[in-house]
């Protein structure tokens, strides 16, 4: 699986092709650099530099889809994102084959134990906010690939699509900020099919206009809110910043504050109150890939099936507001 992290690896902080990198999870300081990497195997892993990494994106089947997927606050690589950015990918080709290529963007987090999980999330915010404009740089470094002669003589087509769950979607505001305001003085432009915005842990108003998060509706044909309001997640979101100093409503327990501030056929919010607790139990927060039930039955969440047509279609059918079940 390829991958592309801010992590300080535990080699050199210069990269080098080819060379294996590890990580120690427990250093959660922020690289400014990037690393476009492969897994091999769990635990292992290669660098493969920028320029290869885009490469083997461009030479996928030409009917996959890129679906950037940018992970929640306290996870790790190993188990939590491979093991969801997997699953992820094996759930939506399931509903047709090869619909997209799943890449985890990975920044840096804590996963200590519940007892410090105040500490962890504060920590994880500050994380998510200076790891956006590492990130800005992977759009600054794909634009100036596609940009290069030999890219405009056999331009890259592939599609993309971004999949940013809980407190990921806030690397995602920080990145589109940072990208906008260090290189694109003119805005944003249209760079992704789909944005999915699930159990999003950031204001309920930040994609209104003269927010932080407007790039991010910029950004894309069509930008999906995916909301429940018993997500135990967001309440306990409200108190970590209430500690910070800082009380708002979470978009991931909303919706949109407003949708009619929202550019029509571009914005969508989809109620997900009806599973997501079946789903995560009793949190409610990750309610996106699967469950097993009693008898050892696995049920596939309603949103795979959601997202994959979105994907494959680019349209958002039943009106902006939906209720999934």
């Amino acid at each position: 699986m390829l991958f592309i992290t801010n992590r300080i690896p535990n080699q050199s902080a210069r990269s080098k092709a080819n060379r294996k990198i590890t990580f120690n999870y427990q250093n959660t300081d922020i690289s400014k650099w990037l690393y476009f990497c492969e897994r091999q195997a769990k635990g292992e892993y290669i660098e493969i530099t920028s320029v290869p990494f885009f490469a083997k994106l461009k030479g996928l089947p030409s009917e996959t889809q890129l679906l950037f997927y940018i992970h929640g606050f306290n996870n790790n690589m190993e188990p939590e994102v491979f093991q969801r950015a997997q699953q992820l990918e094996t759930l939506l080709n399931s509903t047709a084959p090869n619909v997209v290529k799943v890449i985890p963007i990975i920044w840096p987090c804590d996963d200590d134990a519940t007892i410090k999980i105040l500490d962890d999330y504060w920590d994880d915010q500050k994380a998510a906010d200076y790891s956006g404009i590492a990130f800005a740089r992977l759009f600054w470094k794909f634009d100036q690939w596609r940009r290069q002669l030999a890219q405009q003589q056999s331009p890259c087509i592939k599609r993309m699509n971004i999949l940013a769950h809980s407190m990921g979607n806030r690397v995602l505001v920080s990145a589109m900020q940072h990208w906008v305001q260090d290189t694109q003085p003119g805005g944003m432009s249209q760079l992704f099919r789909n944005v999915f915005m699930v159990a999003a842990d950031v204001e309920n108003d930040i994609l209104e206009q003269g927010k932080q998060g407007r790039h991010i509706v910029d950004s894309a044909k069509n930008t999906i809110t995916y909301f429940a309001s018993d997500d135990l997640a967001m309440p306990a979101s409200k108190i970590a910043n209430v500690y910070g100093k800082t009380l708002s409503r979470r978009m991931g327990m909303t919706g949109p504050e407003d949708l009619t501030k929202l550019p029509k056929r571009k914005v969508y919010e989809v109620d997900c109150d009806e599973f997501n607790n079946r789903f995560d139990f009793p949190t409610g927060h990750t309610y996106f890939l699967t469950r097993t039930d009693e008898k050892g039955t696995q049920e596939i969440s309603p949103m795979i099936h959601h997202i994959s047509k979105i994907i494959q279609t680019g349209r958002v059918e039943g009106g902006r507001s939906k209720f999934l079940k």
